[in-house]
């Protein structure tokens, strides 16, 4: 008899603790929204509020147990004014919030405009609130009026473009507060947008850019069966295509002799540029490397030439034009490994059958260094050079066997390659 006593009472104690736990569980969710409805509440304060509402308790609780009538009226007061900031949060946030912007991709000094438009969607008026939104690293703000049922306000504002780089805009957040700044509570609309301002880029024609013509490229040592630099007659061997036997010679031999060819290169251009925070002078030489690293493969886009771009061990991928200048909006000075000579050995490691590259650098670059980055480049490959120096006169000098053209500002790149054309 004791032994199903003892179980029984053990199922009782399980089913009791079971109990308790429901019942614990069901106030935790019932508190849970409560609970959530403080912390956002508490968040909404500022530090001024929660200092005016501390010294309002503690001069009140003071002065009612030294009996100091004007401590008395300094906490009433200061926990007054508490409860009244309070009242200006209450309420929801009926808006319907648009963020609208003129264009998503912008090159650097052009104008970019964008516009918030805040419509009241309850059926009744709504008190005066604050509008904030982010650009990049700075805050936009403006006074948002109270709003009938329906009424809507729109606001315009311009984004800076003076600098090449990816704006963050948004999102979007209504605020309401007291006019002391004791409370403050927002709500956020929408998604953040994003603004890219590409770097400013120069036209280049196919001459001046030195590229060179598929049909028109120099003969390489490399020998092929078909194409059409030929380059000498040997003996047939199966596989070989029937078409390239040269039937009177093979009747003066007495056997099968097929022609041989030189293979002709198909342009491509490879384009280096350093990140090296030491292979320029200041910024704006570093943003004339961008430039000119975008002028270049636009210029091999265009003429739907081969087009390989790297900097400081990264590759840029040229799938577009447009999402070529978004890579490079977001290219930083000092990133990676840096150095010409760095940039050479990858290119020569990595890229093949490269007929130009381009090294592109600094004024602080030393000849020394782009004659040891020559060097080490395929000896197939034109090499070229182009180095930004602020403030130079446009100039071509040669360094081993790199041609190195000089310039002092974007606009000369066009004639800066001509003149190298001519040498």
């Amino acid at each position: 008899m004791s032994e199903p006593s003892t179980t029984t009472r053990g199922r009782a104690a399980l089913s009791e603790r079971l109990s308790e736990t429901s019942a614990l569980r069901s106030l935790v969710e019932r508190t849970r929204a409560p609970r959530l409805g403080i912390a956002r509440a508490a968040r909404a304060v500022s530090v001024a509020g929660w200092a005016v509402l501390v010294v309002g308790v503690i001069a009140w609780v003071a002065g009612r147990r030294l009996g100091w009538v004007e401590l008395v009226v300094l906490g009433a007061t200061l926990v007054t004014t508490f409860v009244a900031a309070l009242i200006f949060t209450l309420g929801r946030h009926p808006y319907e919030v648009s963020l609208r912007m003129s264009d998503r991709r912008v090159v650097v000094g052009e104008r970019a405009m964008a516009g918030v438009t805040v419509r009241n969607a309850a059926a009744h008026p709504v008190l005066p609130a604050r509008v904030e939104l982010p650009v990049g690293a700075a805050e936009v703000g403006f006074h948002l009026p109270g709003l009938a049922a329906g009424e809507d306000h729109e606001e315009i504002f311009a984004i800076p473009t003076s600098r090449r780089s990816v704006i963050q805009v948004g999102p979007v957040r209504t605020v309401r507060g007291d006019p002391l700044g004791l409370m403050r509570r927002g709500v956020s609309w929408g998604e953040p947008e994003e603004l890219y301002v590409h770097p400013r880029t120069v036209v280049l024609s196919s001459s001046a850019a030195g590229f060179i013509h598929d049909l028109e490229g120099k003969p390489t040592r490399d020998v092929t069966s078909a194409d059409l630099s030929f380059h000498a007659l040997r003996e047939y061997v199966p596989g070989d295509d029937r078409r390239y036997v040269h039937w009177r010679t093979s009747a003066r031999a007495g056997k099968l002799m097929v022609r041989q060819f030189e293979e002709t290169r198909r342009s491509h251009l490879v384009v280096g540029m350093s990140r090296g925070e030491r292979d320029y002078g200041d910024d704006e030489e570093f943003e004339t490397a961008v430039s000119t690293l975008g002028s270049l493969a636009l210029q091999a886009m265009r003429e739907e030439k081969d087009l390989t771009t790297l900097t400081s061990h990264e590759t840029l991928r040229a799938v577009s034009p447009g999402q070529y200048l978004d890579t490079l909006t977001r290219i930083e000075r000092g990133g990676g490994p840096s150095g010409v000579l760095s940039i050479a050995h990858q290119i020569s490691r990595d890229v093949e059958r490269a007929s130009m590259v381009v090294l592109i650098c600094g004024s602080t670059v030393a000849p020394d260094q782009l004659r040891a980055a020559g060097a080490v480049l395929p000896v197939d490959a034109r090499a070229f050079a182009v180095q930004v120096v602020a403030g130079a006169e446009t100039a071509v000098h040669t360094v081993g066997v790199v041609t190195v053209l000089t310039i002092g500002e974007l606009s000369e790149l066009r004639r800066g390659f001509r003149k190298a054309e001519r040498r």
